[in-house]
């Protein structure tokens, strides 16, 4: 036995290997979680702009004949780093308003390209209703 002087201090390697361990499950469970979240919360940017655009879309056919197919003529900031805007099939009774992933959320497979389409009074979200559940 050892004297009272030479007390152990620190960790063993079992100890060591038991707290690494414990990390590498907590890490493998929380970082998908947290990337989930993420993509989530970058959607919101996304229908957040979309909606923006219809209500811009809505004051400029009140003055104009039909709706605008360019996103510059709506005086709104739809410059995001995750989502490219466009506008199609711009018409006197509807248009397509879509959000297309770039960057960090091109990786999100589900809702890559998220579109509002007005058409006769009609809003449709796509591609599902997945992508603009909250």
């Amino acid at each position: 036995m050892f004297p009272p002087l030479f007390r152990r201090r620190g960790f063993t390697l079992i100890e060591l290997v038991i707290v690494v361990a414990v990390v590498a499950i907590l890490a493998r469970v929380a970082i998908p979680a947290y990337l989930d979240q993420m993509r989530k919360a970058r959607r919101a940017e996304a229908r957040e702009v979309l909606v923006r655009i219809m209500n811009a879309q809505e004051r400029w056919r009140s003055t104009n004949v039909a709706y605008t197919g360019t996103i510059g003529d709506l005086n709104i900031t739809a410059a995001g780093t995750n989502y490219d805007y466009a506008l199609s099939g711009a018409s006197g009774t509807g248009y397509t308003a879509t959000a297309t992933a770039k960057a960090k959320q091109a990786s999100d497979t589900t809702c890559a390209t998220i579109t509002v389409a007005v058409a006769n009074n009609t809003i449709t979200h796509g591609p599902d209703n997945a992508c603009w559940a909250r």
